[in-house]
């Protein structure tokens, strides 16, 4: 074969191989965040820091979050993703996981939600997630080669001051590829901006106040899950200088890495014969919560009823103590018990204007109650007593078992704590025995303890008393053999209500410890 045949041979080969691939490539795809279940967010930062010109060390973080779905809020759009997360930040050298875990008590919370195409919208806002709507994708079918600009947000704190500020940027797309990671079909897509702060139309005015200007540069390279839309990988290259008005100059150069992992997988049905013993209910009943979850929806509207309920000027020292003793009776005659429930209703009903027993119209609790009632009905009267949260008559600690979007969940109620205080009193050890028991036939799952309380007049005190309350449910399972390092606390004070806070049978309900098992 001489050379020109060869030439021609190969013009012909790469003719045909273009027309095979043409389709291919020039095949359009609609990039769509879809949500998910949940997921665990890591933001690890490795930069050099240079002060006025000169070279100061490197600056080591790891923020860790867990995220956890939750139901579409009265008003919101059913295409949208709510989440409500847990953060917490190691700064300095980066630790492992297990030595982190005592740290999980002092997560950070955030609510926000996910459009379908990757805006992110805060609800809850401390200062995290600190990227924002990244990545964004545009609502046009788009190919490989594709480019498109979307708004997004990253809140910094360069000098760990603990003021936040919210700088606006502007990122530039490219749909590079595809491809798969760690076994999952993915997105490949580039993304460029430039850091600009200073002008009037980016200045966060709530911000510090002392951050006059920045300036830099940011290359990123980010993996989207097809299937979810999120970002399981991204990997940015930070060149960026912060100005102050006292004339400082901060540089940081080198990268920010995030990562985005799923619970493993487990199977439920293992679960049930400790499900059983734990919440009083047969395989069958199990089956059929199982078979249909529950949906908090409430959690939108539930701070406007806790500042109703809690009012300035409302009663209470610290925390639910009203409620607290009135319900648990705790070494009081039945007379003390009576007025001091009469003195918590009292004073509840003079900070709303809803009627006495019923339900609050500013929430959607009288919903889920009768979606939870529609549920169960068929099941036996037990259990839809356990699904409604009804008091035991013996006075032993309560516990449903619930199928959430978050995970499994256990409520404990009727709790036996001493008034105005996290300490356990006798009783509950048989209890705790059996969840720890179930805990540890999921060892790879993470698990959420929330802790809450009725609403009686002081916000910040049910808010301290209801964490502390969860982590004394948290050492308590830690005793029994469950890693501490599988736990994240949270206190939600009076502010997730499931009934009414104007009765003291309402307010028992409310003061509740919930156990759940991400997944």
């Amino acid at each position: 074969m001489n050379r020109v045949q060869k030439i021609f041979l190969i013009l012909i080969s790469t003719i045909i191989l273009a027309l095979v691939a043409m389709p291919l490539y020039g095949q359009e795809t609609l990039l769509q965040y879809n949500g998910s279940g949940s997921y665990i967010y890591i933001e690890r930062t490795d930069l050099r820091r240079y002060d006025n010109g000169k070279y100061t060390g490197l600056v080591s973080r790891e923020i860790r979050s867990f995220i956890s779905p939750m139901g579409v809020p009265k008003g919101g759009n059913p295409r949208d993703s709510y989440y409500d997360g847990n953060f917490y930040v190691a700064e300095g050298t980066l630790r492992a996981r297990a030595s982190v875990g005592e740290e999980i008590n002092n997560s950070i919370p955030s609510t926000f939600k996910i459009t379908p195409d990757g805006q992110l919208v805060m609800i809850k806002d401390n200062g995290y997630p600190t990227f924002r709507s990244f990545p964004a994708f545009t609502r046009k079918a788009i190919k490989y080669g594709d480019r498109w600009q979307a708004k997004a947000e990253r809140v910094v704190d360069p000098l760990n001051k603990g003021v936040k500020t919210k700088m606006p940027i502007y990122v530039e797309y490219t749909y590079l590829r595809d491809d798969s990671f760690h076994g999952e079909e993915v997105y490949v897509i580039g993304a460029q901006w430039a850091t600009r702060y200073g002008l009037a139309a980016t200045l966060d005015f709530g911000g510090d106040r002392d951050l006059k200007f920045a300036q830099g540069s940011h290359k990123a390279n980010i993996l989207v899950s097809k299937v979810t839309g999120n970002a399981l990988v991204v990997r940015d290259t930070v060149d960026e200088e912060f100005q102050y008005t006292d004339g400082t100059k901060v540089a940081f150069k080198g990268t920010i890495s995030m990562f985005t992992e799923y619970p493993p997988a487990y199977d439920k049905e293992k679960l049930f014969p400790a499900l059983q013993r734990i919440a009083s209910v047969s395989k069958e009943e199990l089956k059929e919560i199982m078979d249909n979850p529950v949906t908090d929806s409430s959690w939108m509207d539930t701070g406007k009823v806790a500042d109703k309920a809690s009012g300035t000027g409302a009663g209470g020292s610290s925390g639910d103590s009203l409620e607290d003793s009135a319900i648990s009776g705790v070494g009081m005659g039945a007379e003390k018990e009576k007025a001091l429930a009469k003195a918590g209703d009292r004073t509840v009903d003079e900070n709303i204007s809803s009627k006495k027993d019923k339900p609050n119209k500013g929430t959607d609790n009288g919903r889920n109650l009768e979606k939870k009632a529609s549920v169960s009905k068929k099941l036996d009267t037990k259990l839809v007593e356990s699904n409604m949260g009804a008091e035991s008559s013996t006075g032993e600690t309560k516990v449903t078992v619930e199928n959430t979007a978050a995970g499994i969940r256990l409520t404990m109620q009727n709790l036996k704590f001493k008034p105005d205080s996290a300490e356990l009193l006798g009783g509950e050890s048989q209890r705790l025995d059996d969840i720890a028991d179930l805990l540890k036939m999921v060892p790879d799952q993470m698990i959420l303890i929330e802790g809450h309380t009725a609403s009686v007049g002081n916000p910040k005190g049910e808010m301290q008393l209801s964490l502390e309350r969860a982590d004394s449910i948290k050492k308590a399972l830690v005793k029994r053999g469950v890693g501490a390092d599988k736990f994240i606390v949270k206190g939600s004070g009076g502010t997730k209500p499931v009934a009414d806070n104007s009765t003291a049978a309402g307010k028992a309900r409310n003061r509740r410890v919930e156990i759940t098992i991400l997944e």
